[in-house]
């Protein structure tokens, strides 16, 4: 039976990131900045709770693990959307199949470009690998691959959040219309952070975004064994 102070930290910790997401969320509805994003305040809200508190990442995750399971079932919702636009989606498929394909290659070749121009090497190039893809996706394929779960997902948010705000820059400066091009852009480069972007934009911007990052995931899964053995 759990002691008293491991149950009491575990709520501590789930009730801190889910109350300071819902604040942080409230301040970003008056003041949508992308410095007042909700993942980046409540990241670094936590971040510095956590070094105040003296807590490492193995004692946040233990009272936080609930909250990373339920990415599974959020992700398979996506499917609702996806399915409204599904006449769109049957129309633009070879379009759709092809960036995925691309969207994939080029994620993965500059993630090892980037560690090896970092110097990074082991379980941490491999973590780093799979930060493209939605994080239940990429803790997968980051294990079948030798990586360490829990790292790639650090990244993956990492990227969800700079993949969001870097879109949304890039859709400012380039004269990008279509609806398709717009949700790709998104689910591609910042995955559930994109999605949740996209659907801001117009419901065909985010059904795309949201095939897109299931597609691509889906894609890696499958080809993590052929990964896997091409790095050994």
């Amino acid at each position: 039976m759990p002691t008293p102070e491991p149950v009491a930290d575990a709520l501590f910790w789930s009730a801190a990131t889910i109350g300071l997401y819902a604040a942080a969320r409230l301040l970003y509805r008056f003041q949508p900045r992308w410095w007042l994003s909700p993942l980046l305040v409540t990241s670094t809200l936590l971040l510095l709770l956590a070094l105040a508190l003296h807590t490492g990442y193995r004692e946040y995750i233990v009272g936080t693990h609930w909250l990373l399971a339920m990415l599974g079932p959020t992700t398979v919702a996506f499917a609702l959307p996806i399915y409204e636009q599904r006449a769109a989606i049957r129309r633009d498929w070879p379009i759709l199949a092809a960036g995925v394909l691309a969207g994939s290659a080029i994620a993965m070749a500059s993630a090892w470009g980037l560690s090896t121009w970092l110097g990074l090497g082991g379980a941490l190039r491999l973590s780093l690998l799979p930060r493209s893809i939605s994080t239940p996706f990429a803790m997968t394929v980051s294990g079948d691959i030798g990586g360490r779960p829990e790292l790639t997902a650090v990244f993956v948010v990492l990227t969800g959040l700079l993949g969001a705000i870097i879109g949304d820059v890039l859709l400012r400066w380039l004269p990008v219309r279509s609806s398709l091009a717009r949700g790709a852009l998104f689910g591609m480069g910042a995955h559930g952070m994109g999605v949740a972007k996209a659907h801001q934009l117009g419901a065909e911007e985010g059904s795309t975004a949201g095939l897109v990052m299931i597609l691509t995931g889906l894609f890696n899964v499958l080809m993590a064994p052929i990964l896997a053995y091409c790095l050994r």
